[in-house]
């Protein structure tokens, strides 16, 4: 990895609190060693950074990929940490960058509404002191007054709370007038069409609460795709629960990160002739390789759409760890790293292959892709294991 990121102008605590909305009290825990941005900085980078929204048609609210932990455990067997991570998609991110520490994270999605979400995300980290602040701060609840004394609770216990209360109007329309205040406080524009869909997106979590998932608008129904509270209960391929929300350690670097404005959301196209182009340029200024690289299955429809060269080309045009990875979904039929019982199979492969591969005559298909560019779920024996219930 190369050195860490220059040193930026950093604003005063107070001031970040007065723009940030920074709730006090709150349980710190050392960050990354990267310095903050300011606010204003931050809101001139995604707009700088990013393109006009494209379309998607499903409501990415959570993600579809219950398989999401299975590649944790080849990334820690490759010593994969800090330097810079790019992804997509909601907040399936969050688990992988606090498996990874980061300096600095990107998350680049072609639908506006993701931008969207991460800032409501970024309001909910912002105000809450604690795992069980946060998720209330989503499903507008209430959160008790004994808030402090949940720093240390259990998942599950947490989980049993948010089920014991129901939602509440008032705290839901208090905390979207927060998270767009949040918006407006960093010098991201908002328009009366992205603050109506900012409200949609969180009377979902609003109205769905923990069983909120993923959806096709209609096209498929709900199709059995996992819920918020399946992904936050599942585990690794060793049994370990590493969604973000699983400790408060994890919850704590996250908010870290999202308080000094280093998640920096951004709408892009990964074919596309900007956002990636440019976020490649940004981590060359600061000098920071890219260890993560998150597509989800975006590559299957850049394949479709024929994009694929494009973004190939865009990938070998990042800043590179000599242990990056990048991490994919498959979900088109049985593929032999399949974990039984789930629809989808989480693939990781290494970086630099990809580019190699990319250069070298290139991949004939997506098949092709997510057969060749893949490592083993572990580089250590894989154990065998049933889905989990949840």
């Amino acid at each position: 990895m190369r050195r860490m990121l220059r040193r930026l102008p950093v604003p005063a605590l107070a001031l970040v609190h007065a723009l940030l909305g920074c709730a006090s009290g709150s349980t710190d825990t050392p960050g990354t060693a990267a310095p903050s941005m300011a606010p204003a900085e931050f809101g001139a980078l995604v707009s700088r950074l990013s393109e006009p929204g494209g379309f998607f048609p499903s409501d990415n609210f959570v993600s579809n990929e219950l398989s999401y932990l299975h590649v944790l455990g080849a990334i820690r067997d490759l010593a994969v940490t800090g330097g810079a991570y790019v992804g997509v998609g909601p907040d399936q991110s969050f688990s992988y960058i606090a498996a990874t520490r980061p300096e600095i994270a990107f998350i680049i999605d072609i639908r506006r509404d993701n931008l969207l979400q991460h800032l409501l995300y970024k309001a909910a980290f912002s105000h809450s002191r604690n795992r069980l602040a946060y998720v209330a701060f989503l499903l507008g609840r209430p959160v008790p007054a004994d808030v402090a004394a949940w720093d240390t609770a259990s998942i599950e216990h947490i989980i049993r709370h948010i089920d014991s209360v129901p939602p509440d109007p008032a705290v839901f329309a208090t905390n979207t007038a927060l998270a767009i205040e949040a918006a407006t406080a960093a010098g991201i524009p908002l328009d009366v069409q992205d603050t109506a869909n900012l409200a949609r997106i969180h009377r979902a979590f609003h109205q769905m609460g923990l069983d909120i998932r993923y959806s096709n608008r209609g096209r498929f129904g709900f199709g059995g795709y996992p819920t918020w509270r399946q992904l936050i209960f599942e585990s690794d391929l060793d049994g370990n629960r590493l969604n973000y929300l699983a400790s408060e350690e994890s919850y704590q670097f996250l908010r870290d990160l999202e308080r000094r404005n280093l998640v920096v959301p951004v709408v892009g196209d990964l074919s596309g002739t900007h956002a990636f182009a440019a976020v490649a340029a940004e981590l060359k200024r600061r000098q920071i390789d890219v260890s993560v690289l998150y597509t989800s299955n975006v590559e299957q429809y850049l394949f479709q759409q024929g994009g694929f060269v494009r973004f190939a080309d865009n990938v070998a045009a990042l800043p590179r760890a000599a242990n990056g990875v990048v991490i994919r979904s498959y979900f088109r039929g049985r593929h032999p790293l399949n974990v039984p019982g789930y629809s989808s199979t989480q693939l990781v492969g290494r970086l630099d292959d990809f580019v190699t591969d990319s250069r070298d005559g290139g991949y004939r298909s997506y098949l092709d892709l997510v057969m060749r560019n893949i490592l083993p779920l572990r580089l250590l024996p894989v154990p065998t294991r049933q889905r989990s219930a949840s």
